[in-house]
């Protein structure tokens, strides 16, 4: 039987909807956005995952609400470990439960959070001098590190199944530069993660030329069609090759030459949209994302009400292979998979499968 240790970071990817990028040091703005809490959904998936792969598997965690509930909700009868305090949890209080499992000596570290919530686990576990694999179920707004399933079901399998390791980097950025829109990464730690097909890989950060393919978006326009272009570089030359600045890292909306919300959040995209909508969006490098990383003000109910332009260099697809959706909401995964006539140029396209 295998000892699982399980934390949540409850407030993982709360600001992402409401375009904060992330929720270091905002997290009291993103609630007055109307933020609501993501990860712990999140985390429920993924343990009920695990539950009917290996329901045999004995949770340890940390009390409410780090962990305990959606544990319990998952249909599992976990062993309470650390017990954080009654006011708002932080870092401390994950590093703390780190230790605590450490201490219990679990065969594997479940965390629900993103990039942030990767860096307090894997660099307590190198303070502490130990290999105890780690495993990320993907539930913050920035998600770089290649210790994440592709989605919270697949992080389940993937505790449940595994049977071998391999070291991988965890890396964080500077989430206050992210909302200026530059992308400082750091190598934060190294950490023993689980060996699947169902693990992320790491973000690459640059993609090829796309002045080509800017200039056939903006020649296949159409008047008074609504469009919601999204963050990341390529999308940059389109907005440049529309004429306008756009914000780098967060999602803009442009209509007949006019941008009608710039770094908007999910309430400001739907506020904005007409009776024709497209999103124009680039999956990530080395990931093969469009939707559920770093974008995530593209909710299931905006992506219902536009049709989906995807756009990418040729050498970025020759790198991904595959693109890939977590919405959030399985249905609509569901409805994205299939074939997709991905734009590489001026006028060229490439059939690429979305997985």
């Amino acid at each position: 039987m295998r000892r699982l240790g399980f934390v949540l970071n409850p407030i993982a990817g709360m600001g992402g909807r409401v375009g904060l990028k992330g929720t270091d040091g905002v997290v009291e703005e993103a609630r007055e956005l109307g933020a609501e809490p993501r990860a712990p959904e999140r985390a429920v998936d993924a343990l009920s995952a695990l539950g009917e792969r290996a329901p045999e598997t004995h949770i340890l965690t940390c009390g409410p609400p780090m962990g305990e509930e959606e544990a319990s909700e998952a249909g599992f009868e976990p062993e309470v470990v650390y017990d954080p305090p009654e006011t708002e949890t932080g870092a401390t209080d994950t590093r703390e439960g780190v230790r605590a499992f450490v201490e219990a000596d679990v065969d594997l570290i479940l965390f629900a959070g993103g990039d942030g919530t990767a860096t307090d686990v894997a660099e307590t576990l190198s303070e502490l001098d130990v290999d105890t694999p780690i495993l990320g179920i993907p539930a913050g707004v920035k998600i770089y590190s290649e210790v994440f399933g592709v989605t919270p079901k697949d992080a389940g399998r993937v505790a449940a199944d595994f049977d071998s390791t391999e070291v991988r980097e965890v890396s964080d950025i500077d989430e206050e530069a992210y909302r200026e829109g530059e992308v400082r990464s750091t190598l934060r730690a190294l950490a023993h993660v689980p060996v699947a097909e169902e693990m992320q890989s790491g973000k690459q950060l640059s993609g090829g030329s796309v002045e080509s393919l800017a200039e056939g978006v903006a020649e296949d326009v159409r008047e008074g069609t609504t469009y919601v272009l999204a963050p990341g570089g390529t999308l940059g030359t389109i907005k440049e090759t529309l004429g306008f600045s756009g914000s780098p890292l967060g999602v803009d909306v442009w209509r007949d030459g006019e941008v009608l919300a710039r770094d908007a959040s999910e309430a400001e995209i739907l506020e904005s949209l007409g009776e024709e909508n497209v999103i124009v969006v680039s999956p990530i490098g080395g990931q093969g994302f469009v939707f559920g990383r770093g974008n995530h003000q593209l909710s299931p109910e905006v992506i219902r009400r536009c049709e989906v332009e995807v756009v990418a260099s040729r050498s970025k697809l020759d790198t991904i292979g595959v693109l890939r959706a977590d919405t959030g909401d399985p249905a609509l995964d569901e409805e994205l998979r299939g074939w997709w006539r991905v734009r590489v140029g001026r006028f060229e396209r490439r059939m690429v499968q979305l997985v």
